[in-house]
């Protein structure tokens, strides 16, 4: 499956193990088969374990910031792997293994450090704090090859903004599957909160 088929890559926080499965079917069901699970949680590798084990479901890892991380979150079976940040170490052994890595990188030098590594595609975060649609104009600019998938303070009030520029391949966002709703287990309403993201980002195709 292409991670950016759906333009959004919905970011989890899974606080509970008992959650992992009812919100990967909740994901399926609202056409948004794609999760990636962050390390800020004890329970992550567990729950990306559970969850790379549904059929149609794409598993990845998130805040993944160091080489151990990395180690644990291939073992639990994670397709892909997001780091805030960029870390030469982690990214070289995500490509060690395989696996697609989204290195963070808001300033040129970061970008010039993803590029040395061979990662086109990085992603920009916290988007709102570095300046949002206008500073990917500007770093795509001398950055020609680069694709951007912001994160950070993206929501359906401003993806439209991200989505119309043509290196950003799609964004993350945590909307569509707060917290608050599955810490009450209200999976159903987090499937018609993905269907309403998928069809949202459609609409700017």
């Amino acid at each position: 499956m292409d991670l950016f088929k759906y333009k959004i890559v919905p970011v989890v926080v899974l606080n509970d193990v008992a959650d992992a499965e009812p919100l990967g079917r909740a994901l399926i069901e609202g056409g948004l088969p794609i999760a990636e699970i962050t390390f800020r949680t004890p329970v992550a590798a567990q729950c990306i374990e559970i969850m790379s084990e549904m059929e149609g479901l794409l598993v990845g890892a998130g805040t993944v910031v160091t080489p151990a991380q990395v180690e644990l979150a291939i073992e639990a079976g994670a397709d892909f792997l997001v780091s805030p940040g960029l870390r030469s170490d982690v990214a070289r052994e995500a490509q060690l293994a395989g696996k697609m890595i989204l290195p963070g990188a808001v300033t040129p030098s970061e970008i010039m450090t993803a590029l040395n590594l061979g990662i086109e595609t990085v992603k920009f975060f916290p988007a709102n704090i570095y300046g949002g649609p206008a500073a990917l104009k500007a770093l795509a600019a001398p950055f020609t090859t680069v694709q951007f998938v912001p994160t950070g303070g993206v929501s359906p009030t401003n993806i439209r903004e991200y989505l119309a520029l043509p290196f950003v391949p799609a964004v993350g966002g945590s909307w569509m599957v707060p917290s608050d709703l599955i810490a009450a287990h209200e999976f159903s309403a987090i499937a018609t909160l993905c269907h309403e993201a998928v069809a949202l980002a459609a609409s700017f195709s």
